[in-house]
């Protein structure tokens, strides 16, 4: 349909910016953020755009496609698959992704328990047989909290001068506003459901024939506790899964033992350079003083102020210090910053994150930095000419 849009855009006759294929998207993507579903099935789901688009909706943790086309999802189902960057920053939710080959006239247990089900311009393609089966299946069976239904109005039809009989050569039939409004309130009244009526692309003015894609959102009347009793009669499996995808969540310690390792060793590098920088600056100071220009001299008093002994904090509970040349930084210290006390929740469950993964104090109550390597990079360049440096 929104191919003969388009060229009904360049004859100048109908224009709807953004075309109704993303305005209906759209239509569901709010429809989302105002419910917050978890678990939302596409049904009719082709070349899995609405999918893709629902897959950075964050209230979101499984996401369905059921299609009677295994080639066409298997075309574009590329696109739901995790990228590079949700294994580097990977979110607080978890989130599935599958698609299933099969017909929304057959009841698959797999197709139980979900918030939302969409069904966008999908009721047209289907056979008598199968539109009569839908509303047991999709309603009584699935059973979901909400159902959104798009469809065309063929009263629109009229103003789209490349369609003659239907607006699609798959499509079946296609129904007038009243004709879709008595079935959806046939359907609504026999599985307890209410319904709203809406639509999307507006007619011209003065053209009184109904919203081009005309959509019905069925809200179920009562919260249902546990499954339906229609699953101990369906627990056959007829969908044949061809694509699932889990994407890293830190709710997998996996992966949030990794993030918390990263989080950690970038914190603790950073303290331990301020500190470093600290001492050099303090140990510079010293160094200028001198007046001794033999390197052999300079050498020997760089490595007297430069490497104390030891050189603590005013709380070493707390506080990251100095002792020879290894910088030990409290976990407590760690813990104090944002992003690992949010990752971590407390000490204890940081101390379990990173124990065999960063070296720590022999009673792991602080992370260990050697800066060796970085003091003698600095004492040589002490030890250049000022013109060389």
């Amino acid at each position: 349909m929104d191919e003969k849009l388009k060229k009904d855009e360049l004859a100048g006759t109908v224009k709807f910016t953004p075309s109704l294929c993303k305005q209906r998207y759209e239509f569901i993507k709010q429809l989302v953020s105002k419910h917050k579903p978890k678990k939302v099935a596409d049904l009719g789901c082709a070349d899995c755009r609405l999918l893709w688009i629902l897959k950075f909706c964050n209230c979101i943790e499984m996401l369905v496609g059921l299609d009677i086309s295994e080639d066409v999802m298997k075309e574009k189902m590329h696109v739901l698959y995790p990228l590079p960057g949700d294994y580097l920053q990977p979110t607080e939710r978890p989130l599935t992704v599958i698609l299933h080959q099969g017909s929304v006239a057959q009841k698959d247990p797999c197709m139980l328990g979900f918030d939302m089900v969409t069904c966008i311009e999908l009721i047209e393609h289907l056979e008598a047989k199968e539109l009569e089966k839908f509303p047991e299946v999709v309603f009584g069976f699935m059973s979901p909290a909400m159902i959104v239904i798009s469809t065309p109005n063929s009263e629109f039809n009229p103003l789209l001068p490349t369609v003659t009989l239907f607006r699609h050569p798959d499509h079946k039939f296609e129904w007038d506003q009243a004709q879709f409004q008595k079935w959806a309130l046939a359907a609504a009244a026999r599985y307890d459901y209410t319904v709203e009526f809406t639509g999307l692309g507006a007619p011209p003015p003065g053209k009184d024939v109904g919203f081009c894609t005309q959509i019905g959102v069925f809200v179920r009347k009562y919260q249902k506790n546990g499954e339906p009793e229609a699953v101990e009669k369906c627990s056959e499996h007829v969908y044949k899964t061809i694509f699932k995808a889990v994407y890293p969540s830190l709710k997998d310690e996996k992966y949030l033992q990794t993030a918390v390792v990263n989080e950690v060793v970038r914190t603790s590098e950073t303290i331990a350079r301020r500190l470093l920088e600290n001492r050099k600056s303090k140990s510079k100071k010293v160094c200028d003083s001198v007046e001794t220009d033999h390197p052999c001299l300079r050498s020997c008093f760089l490595r007297c102020v430069a490497s104390p002994a030891l050189a603590e904090a005013d709380n070493p509970d707390t506080e990251p210090f100095l002792n020879g040349q290894t910088v030990y930084i409290p976990l407590a210290k760690i813990f104090s910053f944002p992003k690992v006390k949010q990752l971590c929740g407390t000490v204890e469950t940081l101390s379990k994150l990173i124990t065999g993964k960063v070296a720590l104090s022999s009673d792991a109550s602080a992370l260990l930095i050697d800066i060796e390597c970085e003091n003698e990079e600095w004492e040589n360049e002490q030890l250049l000419p000022a013109s060389e440096q």
